[in-house]
């Protein structure tokens, strides 16, 4: 399966990234790269639940390829989640599900950072972005 191009922008930072400060601070650039949501957007409808922190997530159909968009309240989570926005945006539904999401942070180098609770809610947003899907 092929990446979407921002999944290989990602990649090819993250790989020149020597020490986790690197990465950590390329992480925070991602996420505030992060488009903002309008609060129209904000409201309960969009929230992730299974976050510790607030994500809204909405997503769009276009030409059968799916464009998420989604905020968080944390930095860091802002940025993991700009990174997932980066292997998502563009898929067809069915491409959606076959991302692999422990994969994808371990090929960034970040599977160590994330804990159980930052892995769960990036699942809670992954499995969120299949039930827009369909």
């Amino acid at each position: 399966m092929s990446l979407p191009a921002d999944a290989v922008l990602a990649l090819n930072a993250f790989e020149h990234a020597g020490s986790w400060e690197q990465r950590a601070r390329l992480l925070m650039q991602w996420g505030e790269r992060l488009p903002a949501l309008s609060d129209v957007d904000k409201v309960e409808a969009n929230r992730v639940h299974g976050c510790e922190s607030q994500v809204w997530l909405v997503g769009t159909l276009q030409d059968g390829h799916w464009q998420f968009a989604a905020s968080s309240d944390a930095r860091l989570i802002r940025g993991l989640v700009a990174l997932l926005l980066a292997r998502v945006n563009g898929l067809s539904a069915v491409e959606l599900r076959q991302v692999d999401l422990p994969e994808w942070f371990n090929q960034l180098g970040l599977s160590r950072q994330l804990s159980p609770s930052r892995s769960n809610g990036l699942n809670a947003v992954l499995q969120r972005m299949n039930e827009l899907a369909g």
